[in-house]
C-alpha cells in the first residue's frame, strides 16, 4: 500500500508499481541518465498516442551554463486550457449561493442600522463588536452586557455561524496547526497556524480553490470554487484565537511573552486574494481598526499575489500600509509564461515595475517569493538575473524569500540540492539584494506553500459534519 501521507502532498498519488514515479494522465516522470554536467534531466514520458498527451522535452539553460533545464509539467491532473490552449485563468468568482450576511461583512454604519432593525439600541453593537474581535466569542452566554431579552437574536443576526471545524493536524512539536474548514455551501478551505519566537502568524485562505492554474501548486488544481467573504476570512482569524486562548497551540518557549493571539496575518492560504479584491481589502480594514475591528499592525499582515498588475496598483492606493509580497518564481518571461499562467497578461518587468510603484508609494519594503524547484528555476544564470532586474529598479526596495518546495522522489517539482539553494542565496546576496532563505513550516502535515488542497479524503470527513 502506498503511503496516502505521499498523496496529499501535492494532491498527486505514488503509482503502485513505480514507486518512484508519479501517476498522472500523461505518463509517468522519471529521471534521465546525468547530462555532462552531472545533474540529472527530468521528462514526462508520453502516454500511449491514444490519450492525446504531447512529449515535453528538456530544454537546457544557456549554452555557458551546462545546466539541464526541465519544463512545468503537471503530475497528476490536467491542467485546464482555454479555446486557445493556453492555461485558463479563472477570474470571476462561480455563482454559488452567498455565505449569511456577517458583522464583519458590514462597515461600523452598516452593523448599527442592522442592530437597529433588529429592535435593539445602535450602541448594541459596538458591544458585539468587542465580543467578537476582542474576546472572539460568539455564544450569547458569555455576552452579559447585552440584555437577556434580544440578545440571542442579535447574536443570530449578526453572528451567523460561518466556519465548520472538519479535521485538524498539528506537527510533532504542536507548534503548527493545519485546519480544514467547511463553509456553509459545503466548500472546503484551509489556513494554517504557526508559533515562532515572539510572534503568532496564521496563513489563511481568500478563495475556495483558485483560479490562477499554477501547475505546481495543489490549490489550483480544481480550480475556483468561488470567492470567499471577508467574514469568511476574518472567522479563520477568530477561530485560530479561540484556539490559542484555549492553550491548543504549544511550542511557547520560556520566557516568551509575547501576546497569546495571532498577531501576524499572510494571505498566502487557499486562492489568489488580489482575485478577490473588495473582499480581502474589507478583511483588512477588521482587522487593523482599532476601534471596531481587531486592532492588528497593517505591518503585521502580508498581501501575496501571482501578479495581478492593476490590483496590485490599486493596492498602493489604499491608505492601508500592509506587506507586500509578489510570487515571482522565474526573472525570465520563457519561463515563467508556463510557470505562472497569469504571466501571459502580465510580464515578469510588468509586475516588478508594479511592486516598485507599491515600495515608493507606501514605503514599505517589498517581498519576492521564489519556490526553489530543482533544475527548473534554481541556475545560478536565473539568480543573477533576478538581481539584475531587482537592481535596476534601485536599493533597498526589497527583499527576496526563496523557499524551498518539499523533497518529492521522482517527481519534476522537488526541492532543490542545498547547494543549489545556498549558491542562489549566496549570489542574489553578493550583487546587494538582501536574501534570506524561509523556513517552511508544515511540511508534514502538508501544510507548507502550495500544499493546500481539499483532497477527496477531506471531502469524506467533511461530508460527516
Amino acid at each position: 500500500m502506498h503511503d496516502s501521507r505521499a498523496e496529499r502532498r501535492f494532491g498527486w498519488a505514488v503509482h503502485a508499481r513505480h514507486p518512484r514515479a508519479i501517476a498522472y494522465p500523461g505518463g509517468m516522470a522519471t529521471a534521465l541518465p546525468p547530462s555532462s554536467s552531472g545533474a540529472p534531466q527530468v521528462r514526462p514520458q508520453t502516454a500511449p498516442a491514444a490519450s492525446g498527451a504531447p512529449q515535453v522535452r528538456p530544454q537546457t539553460a544557456p549554452a555557458a551554463s551546462g545546466a539541464p533545464q526541465v519544463r512545468p509539467q503537471t503530475e497528476g491532473w490536467t491542467q485546464k486550457k482555454d479555446a486557445e490552449g493556453r492555461p485558463l485563468l479563472q477570474f470571476a468568482s462561480p455563482k454559488r449561493g452567498k455565505p449569511p450576511a456577517h458583522l464583519a461583512d458590514l462597515t461600523p454604519a452598516e452593523r448599527v442600522a442592522k442592530a437597529k432593525e433588529l429592535g435593539l439600541p445602535g450602541f448594541r453593537a459596538k458591544q458585539l463588536e468587542k465580543h467578537y474581535f476582542t474576546h472572539w466569542t460568539t455564544d450569547p452566554a458569555d455576552m452579559t452586557d447585552l440584555p437577556a431579552a434580544g440578545r440571542e437574536e442579535l447574536v443570530a443576526g449578526l453572528l451567523p455561524p460561518l466556519l465548520t471545524e472538519v479535521r485538524r493536524l498539528d506537527t510533532d512539536r504542536g507548534d503548527t496547526i493545519k485546519f480544514l474548514w467547511k463553509l456553509h455551501d459545503g466548500a472546503l478551505v484551509e489556513s494554517v497556524l504557526m508559533r515562532y519566537p515572539g510572534r503568532i502568524t496564521l496563513c489563511v485562505s481568500s478563495q475556495a480553490g483558485c483560479g490562477m492554474n499554477c501547475p505546481f501548486c495543489a490549490t489550483g488544481q480544481a480550480g475556483l470554487t468561488r470567492n470567499m467573504s471577508a467574514a469568511e476570512i476574518i472567522d479563520q482569524v477568530v477561530r485560530a484565537n479561540q484556539v490559542i486562548a484555549r492553550g491548543e497551540l504549544g511550542g511557547k518557549r520560556v520566557g516568551d511573552n509575547s501576546a497569546e493571539r495571532v498577531s501576524n496575518i499572510v494571505f498566502m492560504g487557499m486562492g489568489e486574494p488580489l482575485a478577490n479584491y473588495a473582499r480581502v481589502m474589507q478583511a483588512v480594514r477588521v482587522m487593523t481598526d482599532k476601534d471596531h475591528g481587531m486592532g492588528m499592525s497593517a505591518r503585521g499582515i502580508t498581501v501575496s499575489t501571482v501578479g495581478l498588475v492593476p490590483a496590485i496598483r490599486k493596492l498602493a492606493d489604499e491608505d492601508v500600509p500592509v506587506t507586500f509580497a509578489l510570487s515571482l518564481h522565474a526573472p525570465d518571461d520563457e519561463l515563467r509564461d508556463e510557470l505562472i499562467p497569469v504571466n501571459s497578461r502580465w510580464k515578469v518587468d510588468e509586475a516588478l515595475d508594479a511592486a516598485r510603484a507599491y515600495f515608493d508609494k507606501t514605503g514599505r519594503r517589498v517581498s519576492i517569493e521564489y519556490a526553489l524547484i530543482k533544475d527548473m528555476n534554481d541556475h545560478a544564470w536565473r539568480a543573477d538575473l533576478l538581481a539584475e532586474k531587482l537592481n535596476a529598479r534601485g536599493r533597498g526596495w526589497v527583499h527576496v524569500n526563496p523557499i524551498p518546495l518539499n523533497p518529492t522522489p521522482g517527481s519534476i517539482w522537488t526541492s532543490s540540492e542545498t547547494s543549489v539553494q545556498s549558491e542562489f542565496v549566496r549570489r542574489l546576496n553578493a550583487a546587494g539584494v538582501p536574501t534570506t532563505l524561509r523556513d517552511t513550516r508544515g511540511k508534514e502535515i502538508d501544510g507548507a506553500c502550495g500544499q493546500l488542497v481539499a483532497t477527496s479524503d477531506d471531502e469524506q470527513a467533511a461530508a460527516t459534519v
